[in-house]
């Protein structure tokens, strides 16, 4: 279908002030300017944020909701990895949305913030996205958290580190997370896909700018047939539920709802939703894009089912 016009008009305005992409920039300067641009993001009031750290130095943001708890007293609680390929964004970053959530989907939102590339490479992020989940769990009593009800879920390079705490969960003989909540995961370093042709320029996110981020998030190209890398190519079998989300106008379209497809085929119970006519990044957009607030109600929705 056409182009959302929320869409479009962020695109022009991009064009207009001459924007060319976060890759262009060194990345002092592309994480100052993504700061910068979600600072002024609408913030929905919470009764509760709180900011910890792990045993081991992880910066965690946990936000509480407006509703009450149910029968038991104990919430479920999903952590999320905020995405910018692996070298950019933090708490800050995700703040707004990670408060919608926390209130639409009545859980407890426990925003992770993971060492970035280039800094830490591959699996610097992976393990820190896993170790704060199996964190949140373990302090669950102290926070008010159900252990058995928490879920996992990011966006972009968050959706990909999400979905590999379930794997590093599986083969590690831990106990996994309830549910998955993928935002147009990463999911494969090979780039190659037809949406990455499609949408290769021209819709913000860019197939140079997925090449980019990868380079900097491997040490070692050959890093990224690795399944904690590219969770495409993993066997997915014995994961949690999981909702997949896409945008049809994302270079990672295709890798997305591939991946749904194999999580169908491997017996895990998987929803699918693609967005027509939207970009990568919408979901975080709400205050200017309709669509965004709809995304994160289904998100929200669809933990709540899973949750109950």
């Amino acid at each position: 279908m056409p182009l959302d016009p929320y869409a479009q008009a962020l695109l022009d305005l991009q064009q207009m002030t001459g924007f060319r992409g976060f890759d262009t920039l060194p990345v002092a300067e592309a994480r100052a300017m993504m700061t910068a641009r979600m600072a002024d993001v609408p913030r929905e009031p919470v009764p509760r944020v709180e900011n910890l750290s792990t045993d081991t130095g992880i910066p965690i943001r946990l936000y509480w909701p407006h509703a009450e708890p149910d029968s038991s007293s104990l919430r479920p609680a999903l952590v999320f990895s905020h995405g910018g390929g692996w070298i950019l964004g933090d708490c800050d970053m995700v703040d707004g949305t990670c408060r919608s959530l926390a209130n639409a989907s009545e859980c407890v939102v426990a925003s992770v913030d993971y060492r970035l590339a280039p800094e830490h490479r591959f699996p610097t992020a992976a393990e820190d996205a896993y170790h704060a989940f199996r964190w949140v769990r373990a302090q669950a009593d102290r926070l008010g958290i159900d252990p058995h009800r928490v879920a996992v879920g990011g966006d972009s390079a968050g959706g990909n580190l999400a979905i590999v705490s379930c794997l590093m969960a599986r083969d590690r003989g831990e106990p996994a997370p309830a549910f998955q909540l993928l935002i147009y995961p990463v999911a494969d370093s090979a780039c190659n896909t037809p949406s990455y042709s499609e949408c290769a320029t021209g819709f913000g996110l860019t197939r140079n700018a997925m090449q980019y981020y990868w380079q900097q998030y491997l040490a070692d190209p050959a890093d990224g047939t690795h399944p904690y890398a590219s969770p495409l190519r993993a066997d997915l079998t014995g994961l949690p539920p999981a909702f997949v989300l896409t945008a049809e106008y994302d270079p990672l379209r295709d890798e997305g709802e591939a991946l749904a497809q194999r999580l169908t085929e491997a017996g895990v119970a998987t929803r699918h939703r693609r967005f027509d006519g939207q970009i990568h990044g919408f979901f975080h957009l709400g205050h200017i894009m309709p669509q965004g607030k709809d995304a994160v109600a289904e998100a929200a929705q669809a933990l709540r089912q899973a949750l109950a």
